[in-house]
């Protein structure tokens, strides 16, 4: 392929490990910009209620200093999407503070736009009277009453923001809420590469080394785009891509696997050819972009919901064991009816699970007829309520239960094992998505803000 547009990618989010050897290996294949997904909504509401990342400061902080003096001795941009994790404007803020002690520290002078994508409540409820937003399965209509029950919103953006950044002359990009494909696929759609091969290039190297062969012998990749496909190979020596890795890229979060939905159209994969271009890469011809009648963009809400504590518990009793669905159900029963005849109406509005690890906590389903019984199980007990003290207060009266709870009074009384002592672990408030939703924009830039900060000039705006 000739005057292909390189973007090297060197991770699948800042923070999981980037490695010092395969960005310089990037930098000498001649790679014109560095981009990275920074977060994703995969472990749950927490982060963007917040404001906080998942991954620890030192950890983050490790790959951006990696990734900026980069982007510093080669002089290419750098851009990072969903900034501290869920994007929103205090995480991107906590990104902010990072990126400028980097700076500070090791003499660096970036021009850096901020992206800010959290949502005003007042503009999504105009939007929501003019019938603008749509929700996405299986949440209702958007009202009122929901966004007002929301603590933080953010929106999901496309390429454009960060194509408007470029274009202004940023060094370094710092996105809030992002799709993890517009980050990587922004700068090559900004040269003109083709929209297909952008997109599907960014969507096959959204993970880093995960659509490679040998996933933990790398962390990057370097995807090469033109006007009609793009080409893609590990930055490590020691690894591989072949059809079935970069092909198996478009199952990974997607409930098609021809068909990407993103702001302002679709990837269709549905005529793309895989093939290996040599030991090390594999080319893709064939992806298509569709544009959408409106450009839409995906709206992200939590808030802070009731409050947790947890017990667990270790059974290896080999009848309760055997008959362990029977277990759990005659257990709930009894742990519920012990919180109404102990504490009565002061437990307010509470929930006690179960969840049977080494049987079927993951999935809740039983296992078909048959399944052999483990030999041994845990017993996840969760109690919520309105406040923690309650929840607290639930798992203290069920805690006797677990001692002996026996299928039948009449035999000798078992013994179950708790895992901590004291046994209740207050796990704090639970938080919830609120929002699964999109709205219709005037256009790309509508609910996106820039600040912009200039070390070598010093200037903020």
């Amino acid at each position: 392929m000739t005057d292909s547009v390189k973007i090297l990618v060197p991770c699948g989010s800042i923070g999981s490990g980037v490695r010092p050897d395969e960005v310089k290996a990037g930098i000498a294949l001649a790679a014109q910009a560095i981009a990275s997904d920074a977060g994703s909504t995969d472990s749950g509401a927490a982060y963007l209620v917040l404001g906080k990342p998942k991954y620890s400061r030192a950890a983050i902080e490790r790959d951006m200093t990696i990734l900026m003096k980069a982007q510093a001795e080669a002089k290419i941009p750098l851009l990072v999407g969903s900034c501290g994790q869920s994007g929103s404007d205090a995480a991107l803020d906590w990104m902010k503070d990072v990126v400028l002690d980097i700076a500070r520290e090791h003499g660096l002078s970036p021009k850096i736009a901020v992206l800010y994508c959290s949502q005003d409540r007042a503009a999504l409820k105009a939007k929501t009277a003019n019938g603008k937003i749509k929700p996405l399965p299986p949440l209702g209509p958007m009202t009122d009453e929901l966004i007002d029950s929301c603590e933080q919103i953010v929106a999901a953006m496309g390429p454009e923001p960060y194509i408007e950044a470029l274009k202004a002359g940023a060094d370094i990009i710092l996105g809030g809420r992002t799709t993890d494909t517009a980050v990587i696929g922004a700068f090559a759609l900004w040269k003109g590469a083709g929209a297909g091969p952008s997109w599907h290039a960014a969507k096959v190297a959204e993970c880093g080394a995960q659509c490679t062969v040998k996933p933990t012998n790398g962390s990057g990749v370097l995807i090469s785009i033109g006007v009609d496909g793009f080409e893609v190979a590990p930055l490590s020596q020691d690894n591989l891509c072949n059809p079935h890795s970069v092909s198996a890229h478009m199952l990974y979060e997607n409930a098609n696997p021809f068909i990407l939905t993103e702001p302002g159209g679709a990837l269709d994969v549905t005529k793309a050819v895989y093939t290996q271009a040599d030991p090390r890469t594999v080319k893709v011809t064939g992806s298509e972009w569709v544009k959408a009648p409106a450009y839409t963009m995906k709206l992200e809400g939590a808030a802070t919901g009731r409050y947790q504590t947890i017990m667990l518990i270790g059974m290896q009793e080999p009848e309760a064991i055997a008959r362990i669905d029977e277990f759990h159900d005659h257990m709930l029963r009894r742990l519920i009816q012990r919180v109404h005849d102990t504490i009565g109406a002061d437990a307010g509005d509470f929930d006690i699970s179960l969840r049977l690890y080494g049987w079927n906590a993951v999935s809740g389903d039983k296992p078909p007829p048959g399944t052999p019984p483990p030999r041994e199980v845990g017993v996840l007990f969760v109690a919520t309520a309105e406040t923690q003290a309650i929840a607290t207060q639930i798992a203290k009266t069920c805690n006797p239960w677990f001692f002996h709870f026996p299928l039948h009074l009449d035999r000798e009384l078992p013994s179950w094992g708790f895992a901590f002592s004291p046994a209740e672990i207050e796990r704090g408030p639970v938080y919830e998505f609120k929002l699964n939703h999109v709205v219709e924009c005037e256009h790309p830039l509508e609910l996106v803000r820039t600040q912009w900060i200039d070390l070598a000039t010093k200037e903020a705006a």
